[in-house]
């Protein structure tokens, strides 16, 4: 059971700035990570295209999906959740994405972004039906 994720600054600032960029519409993209005992370390975010014509959902292209796990293949390392934006809205998981959530221990990142273009992140695993918080050490 994971009970935690490690994201470097690097890969916050990585986010903040993808998420500002991608104001008033949401980024999205896919979380490469490593794994020891229960704490899941991120190496990567992959920006990916938001597919999605709506400004306040995401969809990642499953093209890209399927093609960065065959290239982390043998690696130890692998795609083990996604993140994504809510412009004007907290970082924790809305009702859209609630409803949308189906992988089971599949990991969340979240970033809200205020007006001001300050972004707050929140990690979360999607297990038993619902999200549960991670706690996000740097």
């Amino acid at each position: 059971m994971i009970a935690a994720l490690v994201l470097p600054d690097r890969l916050r600032a990585q986010l903040a700035a993808e998420a500002r960029a991608a104001y008033p519409n949401e980024c999205c993209g896919l979380i490469e990570a490593a794994g020891a005992g229960d704490t899941l370390t991120v190496m990567a975010l992959h920006p990916t295209k938001n597919l999605s014509d709506a400004p306040d959902r995401f969809e990642i292209d499953p093209a890209e999906h399927i093609r960065l796990l065959r290239h982390l293949r043998g690696t130890g390392r692998g795609i083990v959740g996604c993140y994504h934006s809510h412009p004007n809205a907290a970082g924790e998981p809305s009702a859209t994405d609630r409803e949308r959530a189906i992988d089971e221990s599949f990991v969340w990142l979240i970033a809200g972004l205020g007006a001001a273009g300050v972004a707050t992140l929140g990690a979360f695993i999607f297990e038993a039906g619902g999200f549960r918080r991670l706690p996000l050490d740097g």
